[in-house]
């Protein structure tokens, strides 16, 4: 039975069968270690990060007595939902993103870890559900995801938007345009568009 440790581009946990590409977590643990299940709470801490599956030989029991264990299917999704990218087991891609983030912002220095948490955790969250953006869809840059028509999660990619599905992406739609809602939190759609560049689910590349 998979636990509820799969991330949608919402934010939310879910169960599935489908493995992710990224492992990541919200500052701590949310589950109980006894039962295996979330508790009440959805994150411990402002600090939301996302990893590699593999580093420095370590290994763990998922959902033991450590933080809670969480699965992105691919770094857009990540990024989507709110995460950055971890400062040990990533660090290149974390200093590229917060110097993208800079960048993007016009900030004079990248942010520290701490600064660019707390920017994201207001822009993630409304209260505790996810934080929606109103933005023109042509002004969006590759890997950001908006709410479909149909409320499905859609990753912008050229022309092309793809249905997300934990497993990866479903066929594409043709790009919509106009206003659209947004779930990627401005401060990482500032990095997409000033150069930063997520890892893509291999779905993603076929053409239909």
């Amino acid at each position: 039975m998979p636990l509820e440790n799969r991330v949608t581009p919402f934010g939310d946990l879910v169960a599935s069968p489908a493995r992710g590409l990224f492992l990541g977590n919200r500052g701590g643990r949310i589950h109980d270690p006894a039962t295996r299940r979330l508790t009440g709470r959805r994150w411990a801490s402002h600090h939301w990060i996302t990893c590699v599956l593999a580093f420095k030989n370590r290994h763990r029991r998922v959902w033991g007595r450590g933080y809670t264990e969480l699965f992105f299917c691919d770094e857009v999704t990540a990024l989507a939902a709110g995460h950055r990218p971890c400062m040990e087991c990533r660090r290149t891609n974390a200093v590229v993103f917060r110097a993208a983030v800079a960048g993007g912002l016009g900030l004079g220095a990248p942010p520290s870890c701490d600064g660019l948490d707390r920017l994201l955790h207001a822009e993630r969250l409304d209260g505790r559900v996810k934080r929606l953006h109103c933005r023109e869809a042509d002004t969006l840059p590759d890997g950001a995801v908006i709410v479909g028509e149909d409320g499905a999660a859609l990753a912008l990619l050229a022309a092309r938007a793809l249905p997300w599905t934990p497993a990866g992406y479903a066929t594409p739609r043709p790009r919509p345009s106009g206003p659209v809602m947004v779930l990627t939190p401005p401060a990482t759609l500032a990095a997409l568009a000033a150069g930063y560049r997520p890892h893509w689910h291999p779905s993603a590349a076929r053409d239909g």
